[in-house]
């Protein structure tokens, strides 16, 4: 199903995947809303995207502005999370009160945006979340919080396809990909990263946004796809 005409809100849509998300759902026709905790990040994004686009400043650790948002939107068609900050790996030594803010953005943003927000999605729309590789495999110590997140909205994405059927909830499960998500990582570090990614996944490269981007567009236009988790990894599970 073409999501041409359609609406398509993106909660992190200003960088990244969602980002690229929201460039693909203008190609293919579709208006799309894009929201962050940053004004000049939702400022970089619409010059970005150009007509067709919205943007909204969304603090997506707060309840209540999650609720407020979905109170003023108009109804649309398809609802993507993207949201996150940018990854650390944490070890069980760390405090739990750091692991728990990992947490706030990834998992109970996500949980408010489906709550507050299905009620505004249009019939035959769907919600896309995301969850990752590191759910089914931790690349090593310093993964927990990461490898917990992705778990618990793998399991959010089951549970809430069976409570709001016949509305779609989805999930997307990327790889390792050349976005933002690495800027805690020296330049070096990420470069270091990106080329045993290359030497290890059988594609023989790391991620790009767009290649993930396709696989949110095809969830919103797969009528018969629900409940689902789509590994987009180059192979990464298998290597």
């Amino acid at each position: 199903m073409s999501i041409n005409k359609q609406r398509v809100v993106i909660l992190g849509g200003t960088s990244g995947i969602g980002l690229a998300v929201a460039t693909a759902a203008l190609a293919e026709g579709a208006e799309v809303v894009v929201a962050s905790r940053s004004q000049a990040r939702v400022d970089e994004a619409l010059a970005t995207l150009g007509s067709g686009a919205e943007g909204q400043v969304i603090d997506t650790v707060s309840e209540g502005a999650i609720r407020d948002f979905f109170e003023h939107v108009l109804p649309f068609d398809h609802l993507v999370y993207t949201a996150g900050e940018a990854l650390q790996l944490l070890t069980l030594d760390a405090d739990l009160s750091t692991l728990r803010t990992f947490f706030e953005v990834r998992y109970w943003g996500a949980l408010a945006a489906v709550k507050y927000g299905h009620s505004r999605i249009r019939a035959g729309g769907s919600i896309v979340l995301t969850s990752g590789t590191a759910a089914a495999r931790p690349m090593g110590a310093g993964w927990v919080a990461a490898s917990s997140i992705c778990a618990a909205m793998e399991g959010m994405t089951r549970a809430t396809a069976i409570e709001l059927k016949p509305l779609r909830v989805n999930s997307v499960a990327p790889g390792v990909v050349r976005t933002p998500l690495w800027s805690g990582m020296t330049e070096a570090d990420q470069q270091s990263l990106f080329a045993y990614e290359a030497v290890r996944l059988p594609v023989g490269h790391a991620g790009d946004p767009a290649e993930i981007a396709a696989a949110y567009l095809y969830l919103m236009g797969q009528t018969y796809v629900t409940g689902q988790v789509l590994h987009v990894d180059g192979g990464g599970l298998l290597a």
